[in-house]
């Protein structure tokens, strides 16, 4: 049964935009929403970094994909690394599939594009604060046309590639949505490892991205 004090806690946001109109237009959608607490705003990545450093209580970190000094990349990578309680969100006018790959696998929870409407910003926030993920409506969309779309290629006639035990987990936990950093902890290696794994399994299924990866390993019989 769900504590009534944790059902009911504030979900406290940290602003990470470098441009003022925006970041005051999400700030007053936020802060019309019973349940949701601006808790700070920063320009940049650098500025997000040190207003965590002061001990400033955030849930969530929503944060734009192009920022100046910390992009937004390497922002999601330090704090999954250095305060991996905090989930982030990124808010971008990039909708290039790339961009959201990059962005969850360096440990984004959500991906939303700035003409997002306020209900679905705030569902977003309430889902993943939940421990879910998230893809906006119209992102979700646009990415599954061009899956559809796509040409085939010809992966079952590389079934036969010798895959080792441990790059079969890698692949699994890849899979699963985890990062790098919590796919070495849960086997018990490093980071450095586990981007190795990640790198020969790119180059051994000639894969361009981590969906194609995982695609050829469902195809093939790999993972389920």
């Amino acid at each position: 049964m769900i504590n009534s004090e944790v059902k009911n806690k504030v979900i406290k946001i940290l602003l990470a935009e470098d441009h003022n109109i925006v970041r005051n237009g999400i700030r007053s959608l936020l802060e019309k929403e019973p349940g949701l607490e601006v808790s700070g705003e920063a320009a940049n990545g650098r500025e997000a970094l040190a207003i965590l450093a002061t001990g400033v209580e955030t849930d969530i970190v929503l944060a734009d994909m192009n920022m100046p000094e910390i992009s937004g990349i390497e922002l999601i990578e330090q704090l999954k690394e250095n305060y991996p309680q905090i989930n982030v969100i990124v808010l971008s006018m990039l909708d290039h599939e790339k961009y959201v790959y990059q962005a969850f696998i360096a440990g984004a929870r959500g991906y939303l594009l700035k003409n997002v409407s306020a209900d679905e910003m705030v569902f977003a926030i309430k889902h993943i604060n939940t421990g879910g993920k998230y893809i906006c409506s119209e992102l979700a969309f646009t990415l599954l046309e061009k899956s559809i779309y796509a040409p085939e290629a010809p992966l079952s006639e590389q079934s036969d590639i010798d895959l080792s035990k441990r790059e079969v987990e890698v692949l699994d936990l890849i899979a699963e949505g985890l990062t790098n950093t919590e796919i070495a902890e849960k086997l018990f290696t490093s980071k450095r490892t586990v981007e190795g794994h990640r790198l020969s399994l790119m180059n051994k299924t000639s894969s361009r991205n981590t969906a194609a990866l995982i695609k050829f390993a469902i195809v093939n019989g790999i993972i389920n």
